[in-house]
């Protein structure tokens, strides 16, 4: 069994001295964050046996925020989304984070801007996701006027007013789509495309991706009008077997937000010949048994642990630093699931 780590191993692997490691270690005197830091790192390398109460004394001198999240409607995936935000807001190592997550019960502008008040009351910096608005950007103003910074989730709104968007790159993920569309159909056909309404900027964006695609390098297929789905599954069953009833050709379908467990229900209860290339969003557990049954053929995804980290320094940043200090907009990498890979 090896020896055990000493005060002084750490101090050398610290690159500071023994006293300096003391002081972190009993709380005594001001040590900067960067060496209190590079102590803590060290010591978690070496395995010293109190790392953890070095964890703790460090996290102790750090500045503490309360950072408001307004999500959607509780659906799996935006239950997911606040497990990963409350995570990411507990291993924060630049400042103490505690997450206020509220979620909405609708898309009304009046009910979302009610929440984005009363989230922002409570907090020193917000991020929601929602659809744009005038009246959401009037709220974004009012907010930003009282140093109180808006991020944008996953769809962008209120551009040139709030503080950053993070998310994907909403218009690769609609080229994307379109590409395993064209490459993957047995055949040129008819083509579908769900939205959940166009006031989610991330929705029009991924439409646009959608048809550019097509109309450059896959002109052969043909784009029906866009669907609107209000991101519900019942609409999109409805609407799915519609489709698969009404255009035997039907070569692909892409649903661009939320609903996809109903488009995912009618191609199972429809079970057509050879039946259309069907692209979701959210790798959950209803696409990943849709991939699984080959009823998918690709399910794009955005990186929940990484973007929460991010977007959670994004907004320690704004706060510490004031307004115009982070970038406008962070652009993620995104997943792409495939039947062969989960």
């Amino acid at each position: 069994m090896g020896k055990r780590p000493t005060i002084a191993d750490l101090s050398r692997e610290a690159g500071v001295s023994v006293a300096t490691v003391d002081r972190v270690l009993n709380g005594r005197l001001p040590v900067r964050e960067q060496t209190a830091q590079r102590v803590l790192e060290a010591a978690q390398r070496i395995g010293f046996h109190a790392a953890g109460l070095i964890s703790q004394r460090t996290r102790q001198e750090l500045p503490e925020y309360r950072l408001g999240f307004l999500l959607l409607p509780e659906q799996r995936f935006y239950e997911e989304f606040a497990r990963e935000l409350d995570m990411a807001a507990a291993q924060s190592s630049r400042f103490r984070a505690t997450a206020l997550i509220d979620f909405a019960t609708s898309l009304a502008p009046d009910e979302i801007v009610a929440r984005l008040n009363a989230l922002a009351a409570r907090s020193r910096a917000v991020a929601i996701v929602a659809p744009d608005h005038p009246m959401l950007t009037a709220a974004v103003q009012a907010l930003k006027d009282k140093g109180v910074p808006v991020f944008s989730l996953l769809s962008d709104f209120a551009t040139g007013v709030r503080e950053g968007y993070v998310g994907l790159d909403n218009r690769k993920v609609g080229r994307t789509a379109a590409w395993m569309i064209a490459k993957a159909a047995r055949r040129p056909g008819k083509v579908a495309l769900f939205v959940g309404s166009h006031r989610f900027h991330g929705h029009e964006l991924r439409e646009i991706g959608f048809r550019s695609y097509f109309r450059e390098q896959a002109p052969e297929f043909a784009l029906l009008d866009t669907l609107i789905n209000l991101e519900t599954k019942q609409i999109t069953y409805e609407t799915m077997l519609a489709l698969l009833d009404r255009h035997p050709d039907l070569a692909g379908c892409y649903v661009a937000g939320g609903g996809m467990e109903g488009a995912i229900m009618a191609m199972r209860e429809a079970r057509p010949s050879g039946g259309p290339v069907l692209i979701c969003n959210e790798l959950l557990p209803e696409s990943r048994a849709a991939l699984a049954e080959n009823i998918a053929t690709m399910v794009i995804s955005a990186p929940l642990p990484r973007l929460c980290r991010e977007l959670i320094d994004l907004m320690g940043q704004a706060i510490q630093n004031g307004p115009g200090t982070v970038p406008g907009q962070t652009f993620l990498p995104f997943d792409i699931s495939l039947p062969e890979n989960i």
